[in-house]
């Protein structure tokens, strides 16, 4: 096991263990002040911070390689958001490979997509997205080294008491769960010369490939789905340098044609021939 992989789970392990003893602490008299309970939060953060600064996971940015051009995953139109053209990590953290991920929603024409709420609805359907079951494409020749797609797809989270929910709650609990829980379905191609690309939230049961088949760029290999820690229908992609998303680093990728979709940016991809092997 990884140096990397080993400080992800003992993070995941010192954040449980603050839980518990907070819990412990409202029924028990553990014989301590209450404040202890707290000293295995600061032992995760510090972790974190050390990771940080020497390299080490589960929250390291490492040493920046040169983009790497792929072909879009996608086809139509799309709008980009969390894009890191406007600022790196784009997601806030380096964690699980992501510093250079986007996030990308199907709008076909301007408003097919629902806007953000409030207060209502609370949550939507996922088939008012246009983005639910759009199909995913190879964006390069490769081979599938990790395919899953047993998770379910939930509701939108597009109001602010469910979008709360999400953050505050839900999240936290995925986070401990592991990279699995956070990017839901998904599936990982191995592109050669140490890249992988990850395609994450995708929908139930969507899968066309397994592991270890070889795919042709432009294959269809999933369609987009609502798994994992998602608001709302779309597709996170990114490329790292290694297949597991807890010790991987982010690569920088630019799309063919494209090069990387700003945040708000409208960006269409002409349809192509579908590869079927």
């Amino acid at each position: 096991m990884s140096l990397r992989k080993r400080a992800a789970l003992t993070y995941r392990g010192l954040i449980l263990t603050f839980f518990a003893l907070v819990a412990a602490h409202t029924g028990l008299d553990l014989g301590y002040p209450w404040w202890w309970n707290f000293l295995p939060l600061a032992l995760a953060l510090a972790l974190v911070f050390v990771a940080n600064r020497w390299g080490g996971a589960p929250d390291a940015p490492g040493v920046v390689r040169e983009p790497v051009e792929v072909a879009p995953p996608v086809t139509g139109r799309w709008t980009a958001l969390n894009s890191p053209a406007d600022r790196t990590p784009s997601h806030g953290t380096h964690a699980y490979g992501q510093t250079f991920a986007i996030d990308i929603v199907a709008e076909p024409e301007p408003g097919a997509r629902p806007a953000f709420r409030l207060l209502w609805p609370l949550a939507r359907r996922n088939s008012a997205f246009p983005a639910f079951g759009a199909p995913l494409h190879a964006v390069a020749d490769g081979t599938v080294v990790r395919a899953t797609d047993r998770q379910r797809d939930h509701l939108s989270r597009t109001s602010l008491p469910a979008l709360l929910y999400l953050m505050f709650l839900e999240a936290t609990v995925r986070d401990l769960s592991g990279a699995r829980r956070i990017i839901g379905n998904h599936v990982v191609l191995d592109l050669g010369d140490g890249t992988y690309a990850l395609y994450a939230h995708l929908r139930r049961g969507s899968l066309t490939v397994r592991e270890g088949d070889r795919v042709r760029a432009g294959q269809l290999l999933a369609r987009c789905g609502n798994s994992g820690n998602s608001t709302e229908p779309h597709l996170h992609f990114q490329l790292m340098d290694g297949p597991d998303p807890d010790t991987a680093r982010g690569v920088p990728f630019r799309w063919r044609g494209l090069g990387v979709p700003r945040n708000n940016e409208v960006f269409e991809v002409p349809s192509a021939k579908t590869t079927v092997v």
